[in-house]
């Protein structure tokens, strides 16, 4: 289908483009900008005045619940989730059940979701077999089905002799790990982050050192190693100034923080709200002011939504009992156009928008290696998302077409609100489409 994107502001970060222009796609790709191409004609029009037309999201995490917890939620629930949220490639990782460690598995997920005709979906492969830290798995194979890296996912690698090894075997292929650093033993089990909160509500802590130790061990075995290593999900500004030095010194290291670290403290736990209870958890206010400033200095290269959703017998239990987790596919677009509101009234720039909307699009690409996602350049795949935004919505659960109706944002009213989703020159979703 030739679709014609007309009257909208068009930022691609990646092209340096902030401008009014018109878009035109041909075939699923773009076609030109600006100036329709010799022969064009539009099969379909979308009017974009007034409205932003940006490459579509990539979303660095995001649980789709398939294969194993269906009852949680389905690749068919999250994908709709995903187009409706204007996230139109994502990265899930391999804590699916069964493991994400054979190539059948990652075929049959990428199958199921190709079928769907929904978003991009690029799994993350097991390190090690069933998550054991134990041993490898067969990377080299596992890239072959698909995967685009390698992951313990919330399962830390206790031995580091194994983790030495895993390492040294993906620098032999240039495989990139993406490792949370937390470390096995201090705060395990814990539920909050340790200090003055924590203990006053008898609640066991995590302290700041679990992120520290995790990443002195991971930057030491990466110079030996030469291996590269994405860490996901930072929590706090120790472990941020780690990374900053880490990468100051020239170690291939990239990283990410979830969308509710940008926004939210440990205070917001209130009175015991599970939907709060996330891993790793809210921290304190430095840490999230360090990790606003890590998003404007590069420090911190990508925003993911953190996406775990989250059935109501797993939420609705004391906060201690609660299941980590939860769902943020169709928050993400809203949660970075609000950081970047707060940049803008802080800093008083008018770069604001382009700059989050790079966090979750050309740099979380770049992050993942996904040369054809997260920019609109000619000849590219035509992954598009129009929003409005200054549109306003209120976060309800009727509102979210994930299965997973848990978030502690539940009854905020955020800006951002998405017109339509392309994928690869498809209309994947349409608000008050007629």
């Amino acid at each position: 289908m030739n679709v014609h994107i007309q009257n909208g502001r068009l930022i691609d970060p990646a092209n340096k483009i902030d401008s009014k222009q018109d878009l035109y796609i041909v075939d699923g790709k773009v076609a030109a900008i600006g100036t329709a191409p010799a022969g064009f004609k539009a099969e379909r029009t979308i009017d974009a005045a007034g409205m932003v037309v940006a490459p579509g999201l990539v979303d660095l995490s995001a649980r789709l619940r398939e294969p194993g917890f269906e009852y949680k939620a389905t690749l068919k629930s999250e994908m709709q989730a995903a187009v409706q949220g204007g996230v139109t490639s994502l990265v899930c990782p391999p804590d699916t059940d069964p493991v994400l460690d054979e190539p059948g598995l990652v075929e049959m997920l990428k199958q199921r979701a190709k079928a769907l005709n929904q978003a991009h979906v690029h799994p993350l492969g097991a390190l090690t077999h069933g998550l054991k830290g134990e041993a490898l798995t067969e990377l080299v194979e596992l890239t072959g089905a698909g995967c685009i890296g390698f992951s313990q996912a919330e399962t830390p690698v206790r031995d580091t002799t194994v983790l030495q090894r895993c390492m040294q075997y993906a620098a032999t292929f240039g495989f990139t790990i993406w490792l949370r650093p937390q470390d096995a033993w201090i705060g395990r089990g814990g539920v909050a982050n340790s200090g003055p909160l924590a203990s006053r509500l008898g609640l066991s802590g995590v302290p700041v050192m679990a992120e520290t130790i995790a990443l002195h061990t991971i930057f030491e075995l990466m110079r030996s190693t030469g291996a590269k290593v994405h860490l996901c999900r930072m929590s706090s500004a120790a472990g941020l100034a780690l990374v900053r030095a880490a990468k100051a010194e020239g170690l291939p290291i990239t990283c990410d923080v979830g969308a509710h670290h940008v926004h939210l403290t440990d205070t917001d736990i209130n009175f015991f709200d599970a939907n709060a209870r996330l891993d790793p958890p809210l921290r304190t206010q430095r840490d999230r002011e360090a990790i606003r400033a890590g998003l404007l200095d590069g420090t911190i290269d990508a925003m993911c939504s953190d996406h775990t959703p989250c059935d109501d017998d797993e939420k609705l239990l004391p906060f201690g009992e609660a299941s980590p987790g939860a769902t943020g596919l169709e928050l993400l677009l809203s949660l970075a156009i609000k950081w970047a509101d707060d940049y803008a009234a802080a800093q008083g720039r008018d770069d604001a928008l382009a700059q989050a909307l790079a966090r979750v699009t050309s740099e979380a690409a770049r992050v993942a290696g996904l040369a054809q996602a997260g920019q609109l350049g000619v000849g590219s795949v035509a992954d598009v998302v129009v929003f409005d935004p200054a549109a306003r919505w209120t976060v309800t659960g009727g509102a979210l077409a994930s299965q997973g109706k848990h978030t502690p944002f539940l009854g905020y009213e955020l800006a951002g609100q998405v017109r339509a989703t392309i994928v690869a020159g498809r209309v994947a979703y349409e608000r008050n489409a007629s």
